[in-house]
């Protein structure tokens, strides 16, 4: 079994659970006002794995399954498309890094929202989608030619064209601020998604290029 499918098995039970236990979801949701005063870091993990209900949780639960196991099998294989990228990281240090892609996505992707909010004691997040859209950044930049859908648009677009106009699209709503959704973690979870793979991956930066030069 996949780590990814481990992931959505874990999350879909959390949620499920918070949805019936009010008091773990107030005390695992992300609520900066709190962090700031009682040091409960560990909300800048717990709250990825709670969600609003079971269309935010089928979202980003759908998601994370498209891509996060092939995400998973080039940090394991150093393979993609049948050419080495990595060199292989082997099983424990490949799921291991997988794991910092997305757990890392949902922690980071809070820090912004943590700065903004800690003074606002009513402001509460939660939800993967920084982890969600760190797993899918990370996949456009070793398939940037691959096309990605858009709700309502029957026809999908390359994927580095997606991430520009999904980055667009989040910051300028992460300043708008006028509606319930957290922009923020969208465009900080897609940031760090592009940041950790050149980091962990240098070779991916020629053969992100290449592939757009070929398009």
């Amino acid at each position: 079994m996949s780590v990814t499918i481990i992931l959505i098995i874990i999350t879909v039970g959390i949620s499920w659970y918070a949805w019936k236990n009010h008091e773990l979801m107030q005390n695992w949701i992300m609520y900066p006002y709190a962090v700031q005063r009682d040091n409960s870091w560990y909300r800048f993990i717990t709250s990825g794995f709670l969600h609003a209900d079971y269309m935010h949780l089928f979202f980003n639960m759908f998601v994370l399954y498209s891509f996060g196991q092939h995400i998973e099998y080039i940090m394991v294989n150093g393979i993609y498309n049948g050419e080495s990228v990595l060199g292989g990281f082997g099983l424990i240090t490949g799921e291991l890094l997988f794991l910092l892609i997305f757990i890392g996505g949902i922690i980071v992707s809070d820090i912004p929202t943590f700065i903004k909010h800690k003074n606002n004691p009513v402001y509460r997040a939660l939800g993967a989608s920084g982890g969600v859209a760190s797993v899918v950044f990370a996949s456009i930049m070793f398939n940037p030619l691959g096309e990605i859908g858009i709700l309502f648009i029957p026809i999908g677009i390359p994927g580095f064209i997606f991430g520009v106009l999904y980055m667009i699209y989040s910051y300028y709503q992460s300043k708008q601020m006028g509606d319930n959704i957290n922009h923020d973690a969208h465009l900080y979870g897609a940031l760090f998604g592009v940041i950790i793979t050149l980091i962990l991956v240098p070779k991916v930066v020629p053969h992100f290029v290449d592939q757009i030069a070929r398009w």
